[in-house]
This record gives C-alpha cells, structure tokens and sequence, in this order.
C-alpha cells in the first residue's frame, strides 16, 4: 500500500484516515505530510490526519509543498522529521497527492546530507519516481555541482 524508498521510509499518494492505522502496523512512528490543505477539498485535511496520527500514537508533522517548489525551511523541516524518526527507531510514511512531491523533498533533504545524487535517483526510480526535475538541486545541494 505505501511505496518503500529505503527500510525506513516509504512514500505514499494522499492517505485516508483508516490507512493511518496500516501504517502504524507497519511500524511508522512519523507521518509527514507534504500536501498543501485545500489541494483536495475532499481529500483527508491536515488537521485530520494529525488527530488521527496522534490517537494511534503516531508523530505528525506538516510540510506543505506547492506546485511552486521547495524551500530551503522545507528541506531543513524534513531532514529534521527524518532524524526524529531514525532517532527514535521509527519508520517514516511522507505523502502528497501522488507520492511525488514527497519522494522529491526526501531526496533533497538526502542530498543536503550528503547522499549522492545518483543513487538518489536510483532509489527513486526503482520506487517509480523521476527526480530528472530537481536533479541540479540534488546536485548543489550533495556538494558535487560540476
């Protein structure tokens, strides 16, 4: 049901509330949400989600991203979010509309770390997503600009 980018972080499409009992049984301890509110009217809203997460014991955290691109606070926010869940054990669940926008901000807060930008893209391929947009961020970004 979610799409595994490494063991501990799986990306997926907008999620409903019941899913958010999936996954806590398979072990996320964070759930980040990177879809704006009012995207999808009829779409779970954060609010929801978040008391959802919270009844199931489940951190949440909001980092909207919009058609417009990311941010550097935005990048920062995720590597934060990701180092709470590596922190404490946990697995992470990141969702967007369809998982794209996510697997792009994971990938950024990857590079900034200093992953390398090509096997960023592998791993993201493999899960069915193309960084090709942001790969001169990526990039900058891992420090390996020509």
């Amino acid at each position: 049901m979610f799409t595994p980018l490494t063991d501990d972080v799986q990306v997926s499409p907008q999620i409903s509330l019941d899913q958010v009992a999936a996954a806590k049984a398979e072990g996320v301890t964070v759930i980040i949400n990177n879809r704006p509110d009012g995207e999808d009217p009829s779409a779970p809203q954060s609010a929801e989600i978040e008391a959802a997460a919270k009844a199931a014991g489940i951190d949440y955290v909001a980092i909207p991203v919009t058609h417009a691109g990311f941010s550097a606070p935005q990048v920062d926010a995720m590597i934060a979010a990701l180092d709470k869940a590596e922190a404490s054990g946990g697995k992470v669940l990141a969702y967007c509309r369809s998982g794209t926008r996510s697997t792009l901000l994971w990938s950024l807060a990857q590079a900034k770390q200093g992953q390398n930008p090509a096997e960023l893209t592998r791993i993201a391929a493999q899960a069915g997503y193309d960084l090709t947009p942001i790969r001169p961020m990526l990039d900058a970004l891992s420090g390996q600009a020509d």
